[in-house]
């Protein structure tokens, strides 16, 4: 398995997990609430319910977009290289690697620090449909492209 093939699926497995998870915290809730509503009464009750529908519906949002992550991460061909970035590509500026998908937290694979971004966030969007040697600034920093997988 390559570097980046070894990023893409630790981020894949990043998703489902926060997936599963939110699932399952809803899922708590929904039993909760249906517990809750056999044994109580009065405003407390209802306070009590109508906090467990806020708290679900965050959770739903996370979930929904926890979704829309996977769908953009299983839409990517991890083995693809290009000579311009697109989405999915691995690229190394001023010493940092880059993974072009979705926002996402960094991580370490292999002792190596990888930044999953967004094509749409600033230093993703000026990636994009650039190739190596291509020079930037974004505010004061100043980045190189050294290498696309």
């Amino acid at each position: 398995m390559t570097f980046k093939q070894k990023i893409h699926t630790y981020y894949l497995q990043m998703v489902q997990d926060r997936i599963d998870v939110f699932k399952d915290m809803i899922s708590a809730l929904t039993e909760d609430s249906k517990n809750d509503a056999k044994g109580s009464a009065g405003d407390k009750h209802e306070t009590a319910l109508s906090m467990m529908h806020i708290e679900q519906e965050k959770l739903t949002n996370k979930l929904k977009e926890a979704i829309t992550q996977k769908a953009i991460l299983d839409r990517i061909d991890s083995e693809a290289v290009a000579s311009a970035i697109i989405v999915g590509s691995l690229v190394q500026a001023n010493g940092i690697y880059l993974y072009l998908s979705v926002a996402l937290p960094k991580i370490t694979i292999d002792g190596i620090n990888v930044i999953a971004l967004s094509p749409q966030s600033p230093l993703g969007s000026k990636l994009m449909g650039n190739a190596v040697g291509f020079e930037f600034d974004i505010n004061t920093t100043h980045y190189i492209i050294e290498s696309i997988c």
